[in-house]
């Protein structure tokens, strides 16, 4: 039950041999790929999530994020006591 991947168009991640410790890696953003993929991919609250991957092949690749928490449906159980049962 495996998603599709979703490759995220206009961005890339890349890493240099002579880099700081410090440094994780580099991003760079084709706009003219990467606003239209925003677009199609924001969600409500204007925000899009990117995963940073390693392939088989070792090279970094950015992925778009899917995952949607469970919404919480049910509802909580009921008191033990309700206040209309109450003798006083």
């Amino acid at each position: 039950m495996s998603k599709e991947k979703i490759f995220a168009d206009g961005f890339s991640f890349s890493t240099r041999d002579n880099q700081p410790d410090f440094v994780v890696g580099r991003v760079s953003v084709k706009i003219e790929d990467a606003i239209p993929f925003l677009k199609e991919h924001g969600s409500k609250r204007g925000w899009v999530n990117l995963n940073i991957l390693v392939g088989r092949s070792g090279n970094p690749y950015i992925e778009l994020d899917t995952f949607e928490p469970k919404s919480n449906t049910q509802k909580a159980p009921a008191s033990v006591v309700e206040e209309d049962n109450l003798p006083f």
